[in-house]
């Protein structure tokens, strides 16, 4: 059964390539082989390197491509279909020109439809392919996180355009708090979705799978440099917080010290010792602006108290209510 499965599914391949080499559709016949039935096999570099041409040109090009990509992954039922179209989508987003890459980032930031919303995939058609559709349910929910982290962060996280070390520094330097609260969260959210991966369970072994986790496995690096320049950051400006940012960035810290899945992450205590300080030093800037605010507080309250005193009682109120506090 399953090698008659094997064999419809290369046959729909040839069938589906032959058609588009007929109709010299470059797009999509570079598509199709990019993103064949095979369940144990990813998509080849060479497939992938001309898919990825595709971006050479003009927006013209580019934007046909990306719309065959996601139609693709939208209507096919096939899980290993589905892996490695969102496979394409991940190697676009780390190695894509920037006219495919902003061509993908427009699903569905524009009020598109969300070509990633695959909650309900499910391919029943063998034991392997209902062991990949859990892997296709999270790896589109995992792509949808780092396109709303990218977004946040201005930059596709794990492209070229963020490999500058130095240069990242620079630009979160002149971030205002807010804004560096903001793409904290964004990583922070991307680290939590990673933690959510399926287990291998019987897809242990399969290069599909294997794919995914190295490519993951390069976000984890490139995830943790940018969390680490932003605790860095944190740890300069923690006089420079206001009482919600303050509070807001224990919070962050706290999410950290307890996601198992970045405690698996990263292993130097010297990073985990600044997260430590960091939050120990913000705990008492919310200590200290809380105090001053409480103080504020009893002190409006007792000159609003005295007002209401001076105001209410007169010196016909001593002789009409004679309290024995009062009369002192």
């Amino acid at each position: 059964m399953a090698k008659l499965r094997d064999l419809i599914g290369a046959m729909k391949d040839k069938a589906s390539q032959g058609k588009a080499a007929l109709l010299s559709k470059r797009a999509t016949l570079s598509l199709l082989r990019a993103t064949s039935h095979d369940s144990f096999t990813p998509p080849t570099p060479k497939h992938l390197s001309t898919l990825l041409s595709l971006g050479d040109g003009s927006r013209a090009t580019a934007a046909p491509a990306i719309e065959i990509l996601m139609d693709r992954l939208q209507k096919t039922h096939n899980s290993a279909v589905a892996l490695k179209c969102l496979i394409a989508v991940h190697h676009i987003i780390k190695h894509g020109t920037f006219i495919l890459q902003d061509q993908l980032s427009v699903y569905p930031a524009s009020g598109g439809r969300n070509y990633l919303k695959l909650s309900n995939f499910r391919d029943n058609s063998s034991p392997i392919s209902w062991e990949l559709s859990s892997w296709v349910r999270w790896y589109a929910q995992y792509m949808e996180q780092v396109l709303c982290s990218s977004r946040a962060l201005g930059f596709f996280l794990g492209s070229n355009s963020s490999s500058d070390a130095e240069s990242q520094e620079e630009r979160v330097s002149g971030l205002m708090n807010a804004d560096l609260l903001g793409e904290t969260d964004a990583l922070v959210a991307l680290i939590d979705e990673i933690g959510r991966k399926p287990d291998c369970g019987s897809t242990k072994g399969n290069r599909l799978v294997e794919e995914i986790e190295n490519l993951v496995g390069e976000d984890r690096a490139s995830i943790m440099k940018e969390v680490w320049v932003r605790v860095k950051e944190f740890r300069e400006r923690l006089g420079c917080l206001s009482f919600g940012e303050a509070v807001e960035l224990v919070c962050e810290l706290k999410r950290m010290e307890e996601s198992k899945e970045m405690r698996t992450m990263v292993a130097e205590q010297n990073f985990w010792d600044a997260v430590s300080e960091v939050k120990e030093k913000a705990n008492l800037e919310v200590l200290n602006q809380d105090v001053k605010a409480y103080k504020a507080v009893r002190r409006h309250r007792a000159s609003e108290s005295d007002r209401f005193a001076r105001s209410i009682l007169s010196s016909a109120d001593y002789l009409r209510f004679p309290s024995g506090r009062l009369l002192l």
